[in-house]
């Protein structure tokens, strides 16, 4: 079964101490001891983050391990890929990152990972990457739109409320029709697809949202989701628009 998991924003690095989303996404293996490697490309593989990625899955029970493409270690990347159970993508420069992921052909690993049943997810620049477009910071003062590797259809944009340009970003560049209709997700609501379609939408903090954003007509209009707030261990699911989800 192909499934990913978009963050918006959180998880062990936004959200240090609340592992509610990176619970629900090691939660999903069905087992007690996940594999998870970490691809911290965006951030240039900062040593920093690498440590508190082993920090936070060691203590939520998980295998920890990660991929460096500024400092490899292994030859065979598909090899270390293709036996995760989980491949958790992080923030940071989302143009950087996609184009050193297809010099190095690892956007055709992911996509065979993610057809083989291991669960991708990431926020942020991990969380755009998996959309056909998306709204990145990765150019220095403007939000701009960026391709992506297209497992999902439609566009995205992270942070929808944790900064404040990203709407009126995601606004303009739909308008414009530089991105195509697509889904916003708050700081600590994550997106769930099984296959192309989304599932489910959680989130880690009450309040959090996410919205489809699409346009009539030239007029751009947003549609809200309620998520299930993962602290209240709510089971019911928030499912797409439509057969694809969008």
């Amino acid at each position: 079964m192909k499934q990913i998991v978009a963050m918006g924003g959180g998880g062990f690095s936004m959200e240090p101490d609340n592992p509610l989303l990176d619970r629900y996404i090691l939660s999903l293996t069905g087992k007690a001891r996940p594999k998870v490697c970490f691809l911290p490309t965006a951030s240039g593989d900062a040593e920093s983050y690498i440590v508190d990625f082993y920090r936070a899955m060691t203590q939520l029970g998980a295998e920890p391990t990660h991929l460096s493409l500024l400092r490899p270690t292994v030859r065979d990347m598909a090899a270390l890929l293709l036996v995760q159970d989980v491949i958790y993508v992080g923030g940071g420069n989302t143009k950087n990152m996609l184009a050193l992921w297809r010099e190095w052909e690892l956007d055709q690993v992911l996509r065979t990972a993610w057809e083989q049943g291991i669960i991708l997810a990431g926020l942020s620049a991990g969380s755009i990457c998996w959309f056909e477009q998306g709204v990145t910071d990765s150019v220095p003062g403007e939000l701009t739109a960026i391709r992506g590797l297209g497992f999902l259809k439609g566009s995205h944009c992270p942070h929808y409320d944790g900064e404040p340009g990203r709407r009126p970003a995601y606004h303009r560049l739909r308008k414009a029709g530089v991105l195509g209709d697509g889904i916003a997700a708050d700081d600590g609501v994550a997106l769930h697809y099984v296959g192309e379609t989304l599932f489910k939408v959680v989130s880690s903090r009450p309040g959090a949202r996410a919205y489809w954003v699409y346009a009539v007509h030239g007029e751009v209009r947003e549609e809200p989701i309620d998520p299930v707030y993962l602290g209240e261990n709510d089971p019911f699911a928030v499912t797409g628009r439509g057969e694809d989800g969008l």
